[in-house]
């Protein structure tokens, strides 16, 4: 996917239409730097402005994704080229993300072995001891929280059963029991609790 031809015609479109950066920034509700990003090619919608953005400029997110208009006659063909694209991108995007979880959950362990290791290896105030402590903690909790959250949201969770790919929610994903990515939760489609693998895919 072209980031730079997208940028290219989201501005082509946007001038065809007489509406500034910070026009359609308003109408979005975001900032006109984000507009200029696209714009340049630095980066692309979020998937929530995507409609909106198409619906102002009066193209199809087909048009969007090719970065120019759709023939008609070609219009399915490219919309398979465009949705295998995003597919592709989502799992380069999750696989970095799963990469993430497991240098943020290192660099946990790391912080509270140290904090635990220097509170007993030092000789130090109870106060100041316990003060280094709780900081190794609070750190492994909130690193914790954030790989739970890059689990919840990277890829999917695939029934064992029925074989049905989805993306449970913060909860089910706090609360289930699990073996590495593994999780034993409720699928969503046949309502049977198994043990869920992840999946890129």
């Amino acid at each position: 996917m072209n980031q730079i031809k997208i940028g290219k015609y989201i501005q082509e479109k946007r001038k065809e239409k007489g509406i500034t950066q910070s026009e359609l920034a308003e109408k979005l509700n975001i900032s006109d730097r984000a507009i200029s990003k696209w714009e340049n090619g630095i980066c692309l919608p979020d998937a929530s402005n995507m409609p909106i953005i198409c619906d102002i400029l009066g193209i199809t997110i087909n048009d969007l994704f090719s970065g120019e208009k759709v023939d008609m006659k070609n219009n399915e063909k490219k919309l398979e080229e465009n949705l295998l694209e995003m597919t592709q991108l989502k799992e380069e995007s999750d696989k970095r993300l799963l990469r993430l979880e497991i240098l943020i959950g290192a660099l946990a362990l790391i912080i509270l072995f140290t904090a635990i290791g220097i509170s007993f290896l030092v000789d130090m105030e109870e106060w100041v001891r316990g003060l280094i402590i709780a900081f190794g903690i609070i750190i492994f909790l909130i690193s914790m929280c954030f790989d739970l959250r890059i689990e919840q949201i990277a890829g999917y969770y695939e029934c064992k059963d029925c074989h049905h790919k989805f993306i449970p929610t913060y909860n089910q994903v706090f609360f289930a029991q699990h073996v590495n990515r593994t999780r034993k939760m409720r699928c969503p489609k046949c309502g049977k609790k198994t043990w869920c693998k992840k999946v890129l895919k």
